[in-house]
């Protein structure tokens, strides 16, 4: 069974700085623990996801997709912030889950914006939604704006700072693995959907 940190980039648009953000989360979790890093890419499964009423009309690729974020040891869960909040889509993914399906997961939560009037999305509406989950979302939550980014790399040292406090957050959840399980599988398991 492969051991996945797996991250969900919420954003609809290529290229993102949510997925940079997601990225640079993941890579963090997975080299300090030991697991596979694996970014699932809401703009690679959107047209699956937007018609669909249920798990079980979703292709192939959002299937697995769904089926990476249930199967996760971990989870890095962002998005950009649309007029305050997350976007519909993104939400839709939500809704299609079971309810108990995330349960007991640690989720490590981020956002982005163009300011920082939304960082506050995190704690208003992102921790609440998986909290219906049960799932364990980390304490530190991440937002970044576009001051933090430039030529699509992180160049903020704060938010490099931030992104290690929360990543060590995992801790309480995930066992180091000492196998180079996540050096031998990068290749497979880095592959954006």
């Amino acid at each position: 069974m492969a051991r996945n940190i797996v991250g969900l980039a919420g954003s609809i648009n290529r290229p993102s700085r949510t997925t940079v953000l997601v990225e640079a989360a993941v890579e963090r979790a997975a080299e300090r623990f030991g697991r596979n890093p694996v970014v699932i890419e809401l703009a690679a499964i959107a047209g699956s996801l937007g018609s669909a009423t249920r798990i079980s009309e979703l292709d192939p690729t959002a299937t697995a997709a769904i089926e990476l974020l249930v199967e996760a040891d971990a989870l890095v869960v962002a998005s950009p912030v649309h007029k305050g909040g997350y976007g519909g889509l993104f939400k839709h993914l939500f809704d299609l889950l079971d309810p108990f399906a995330l349960t007991g997961k640690p989720v490590l939560l981020g956002a982005t914006g163009g300011g920082t009037r939304h960082a506050l999305v995190i704690d208003h509406q992102l921790r609440p939604l998986l909290g219906f989950f049960e799932a364990q979302t980390l304490a530190t939550g991440v937002y970044a704006t576009d001051a933090d980014f430039q030529e699509g790399r992180i160049v903020s040292v704060a938010l490099h700072d931030r992104l290690d406090r929360a990543v060590g957050q995992f801790s309480p959840f995930l066992t180091p693995l000492h196998s180079g399980l996540a050096e031998r599988n990068r290749a497979l398991a880095a592959v954006a959907l």
